[in-house]
């Protein structure tokens, strides 16, 4: 699959700075330092050619190398502010690679490293969805969240009640909603001549495939509640992170 669609960059972006979670790309995660899963998962899919963690922080620089990443360069300041976009941080990441390697790359893996459940399955099946359509421009992960947006979101208009979603009234019955997705953060594969080219919102500017992960694996880390509900899913085997053992081994 890979092979067809040609050399995949995996980008992991982990600034230093953190408002909601202070440290958190470092803060222990079930053993290892949270950063630590996103690249052990990238290690351990055959299909990424390379990853690379962005960052503006050394001590961050330092564990993402001791655990198997690439730090070419370090993330300008300019793109390490806490109101930076994340697209002009991955098309710097692109950019910087390409132009050090000196060869272009096909596709750009984006993992977050605050959300680190997921499985090797989920690389394999935003590829194909990917070499299925050639038109589209990436495939974003998602999934369905524990309630229907469309069915149960309101807001408060003049003090009074009313549907978000305003087609949300027309539907009687739970059972007759649509499913709607949630974008999850846990992965995201653009085509990298898309990347090259959009210098917009990624949103706003292409057109995307999606593929669905459990909700239960939908994790984004961003707050201390957040970290231990993750941790405690982990720890009850409800969720299982394949590279976790040999790691802890290695580590001991």
């Amino acid at each position: 699959m890979s092979a067809a669609l040609g050399r995949i960059l995996a980008v992991i972006p982990a600034r230093g700075g953190s408002k909601g979670l202070p440290g958190k790309n470092l803060k222990p995660f079930a053993g290892l330092p949270l950063i630590a899963h996103s690249i052990l998962f990238a290690k351990s899919c055959p299909e990424v050619a390379r990853c690379i963690v962005t960052t503006d922080s050394t001590e961050i620089a330092e564990a993402a190398r001791r655990f198997g990443a690439a730090v070419p360069f370090m993330r300008p300041a300019e793109l390490a502010q806490d109101a930076t976009p994340l697209w002009p941080v991955l098309r710097h990441a692109l950019a910087e690679a390409e132009r050090q390697e000196r060869q272009p790359y096909d596709l750009l893996m984006l993992l977050d490293p605050t959300s680190p459940a997921r499985e090797a399955a989920d690389v394999v099946g935003a590829l194909h969805e990917l070499a299925e359509h050639p038109e589209a421009d990436g495939v974003i992960a998602v999934s369905r969240p524990e309630f229907n947006p469309l069915w149960h979101c309101v807001v408060e208009r003049e003090g009074w009640m009313e549907q978000w979603i305003r087609e949300g009234g027309q539907v009687e019955r739970r059972q007759d909603a649509p499913p709607i997705y949630r974008i999850n953060g846990a992965l995201y594969v653009w085509r990298a001549a898309f990347v090259r080219s959009y210098e917009g919102a990624w949103q706003a500017g292409g057109r995307y495939r999606l593929y669905e992960i459990p909700e239960l694996r939908a994790m984004s880390i961003d707050t201390a509640e957040q970290f231990e509900r993750a941790e405690a899913l982990v720890k009850s085997g409800l969720i299982h992170l394949p590279w976790l053992r040999d790691a802890l081994l290695c580590a001991a």
